[in-house]
């Protein structure tokens, strides 16, 4: 209890001293803050639980310099530096097999830095990226007590939250599409369609109906964000998710009586009809212009697939101009504006709409890191993945169910966010590297318990 009592006087002596100081008001902020500090000493999951909670809610602090992700963030970091420090976390818990092309990726971006064509854009792409590799680290340390049923509720909780915001009210709607407490629509559908895989799991898992109905509820608002996003890739990508689902439940396929196959067709013919009766008309307009695609994108016929079409043209002559290390972080924009296809798709020419990021986190690093930095990040989340798929196979083969539906689910959500990469630029997102690391603790923990067994 050293460390804890350390903590406790210092920052009673910051009560102190704010107590004298002109800002008095000030001093409970600190009590406050030293409450949490010892709570995140004995259970520092809960911090990690807490930012992972509140991406939804980043919008409400965008204008402070200290949020409550901040906080969690700088405190972890202090307390897991000196808990390595006095041996009571073990350093092998860094262990993963993510950090070969991790490093990797990491040594070719820092020579793509330093031959940037704009140090001042890399400097804060790097400093963007610098908060993941930070939760990377963090969720590697305290990944294996983290509360994943926890995790399930918190993410299902809060995005659901912030998706009845953004369905009740035009405050949270950009252009008549819904963007919750975030800047995009789109990055409010990668969370959505993140999320989705983890309220299934809380509605098949409830003990009792009423939880279950909970659960369905907030499963339904889910749904209802995303019809209200009108994201076409969200659409997609959550589709495939769930048929991935289906898949891994085909097991119980012959458990279905006639009297449940009725009443599910007759929910079906329900609300199928209900679903596009309320679907807005304009998300119903912009699935059906994908029909275009098999003729290739037009911009006259759909601005926002010709737009797409453009960052791929400009992203793929970056490539061939810097294939090995690219023109350095953050250097996308400074390509695309001087084109002709800046000022086509700007509406109002201002420098927001001029100078547009690749919205294609993998077309992005490739084109700005180069090509080997490419193939390193695109290994990162290939081996996630397989992270999760072989987790999921070893606990098949002990036939526990309860773990195999879990990494299902887990592998649902990550899947689904490593697909909405390629509609968004966002290789610094949060839910990304918290993910990323969990996927190798998931592994270790059950590669480890085989031997567990044996021994039993």
């Amino acid at each position: 209890m050293i460390v804890p009592l350390s903590i406790i006087s210092l920052l009673g002596l910051v009560c102190l001293a704010l107590l004298a100081s002109p800002y008095p008001f000030l001093a409970p902020g600190a009590v406050l803050g030293l409450v949490g500090v010892a709570m995140l000493y004995r259970k520092p999951g809960w911090g990690l639980l807490g930012i992972a909670a509140l991406v939804p809610f980043e919008g409400l602090f965008k204008e402070n310099g200290l949020s409550g992700s901040k906080f969690l963030g700088l405190a972890l970091i202090l307390i897991l530096g000196l808990q390595l420090a006095l041996h009571q976390i073990p350093a092998t818990r860094l262990r993963s097999n993510i950090w070969k092309p991790l490093v990797g990726f990491m040594v070719l971006y820092g020579l793509s830095l330093m031959l940037s064509e704009n140090m001042d854009l890399s400097q804060t792409h790097l400093r963007e990226l610098t908060v993941g590799l930070i939760l990377f680290v963090i969720t590697l340390l305290i990944g294996r007590e983290l509360d994943l049923d926890l995790f399930a509720r918190l993410m299902t909780v809060s995005v659901a939250t912030t998706c009845v915001l953004a369905m009740f009210s035009a405050r949270y709607q950009e252009q008549g599409r819904a963007s919750g407490l975030l800047e995009d629509p789109n990055t409010f559908a990668l969370l959505i369609a993140f999320t989705v895989p983890l309220a299934l799991l809380l509605v098949l898992r409830s003990p009792n109906l009423l939880q279950r109905l909970f659960w369905g509820g907030g499963f339904i608002l889910l749904l209802g964000g995303m019809t209200k996003t009108e994201s076409r890739s969200g659409l997609v990508v959550l589709l495939l998710s769930l048929m991935i689902g289906l898949y891994h439940y085909r097991a119980q396929l012959p458990r279905i009586r006639p009297r449940h196959l009725g009443f599910a067709m007759l929910g079906l013919a329900l609300l199928i009809p209900l679903a596009i009766a309320v679907m807005p008309a304009g998300y119903v307009a912009r699935i059906q212009s994908l029909s275009i695609l098999s003729a290739g994108a037009s911009a006259h016929r759909d601005e926002s697939l010709g737009r797409r079409a453009s960052y791929i043209l400009v992203g793929s002559e970056m490539i061939r101009e810097n294939p090995v290390l690219g023109s350095g972080p953050g250097t996308f924009p400074l390509h695309y504006a001087p084109t002709g296809y800046a000022k086509a798709f700007s509406a109002n020419r201002k420098m927001g709409d001029l100078y547009r990021r690749a919205h294609n986190t993998y077309l992005e690093i490739f084109s700005e890191i180069g090509v080997p930095g490419g193939l390193m990040f695109v290994g990162m989340i290939g081996l996630g993945l397989y992270n999760l798929v072989r987790a999921r196979q070893l606990w098949l083969q002990r036939r526990d169910w309860a773990q195999a539906d879990l990494l299902t689910h887990l592998g649902m959500s990550f899947l689904s966010l490593a697909l909405f990469l390629m509609f968004l630029s966002a290789p610094n997102h949060k839910l990304l590297w918290i993910m990323l690391a969990l996927t190798s603790v998931l592994r270790y923990d059950a590669e480890l318990a085989a031997p567990r067994e044996a021994r039993s």
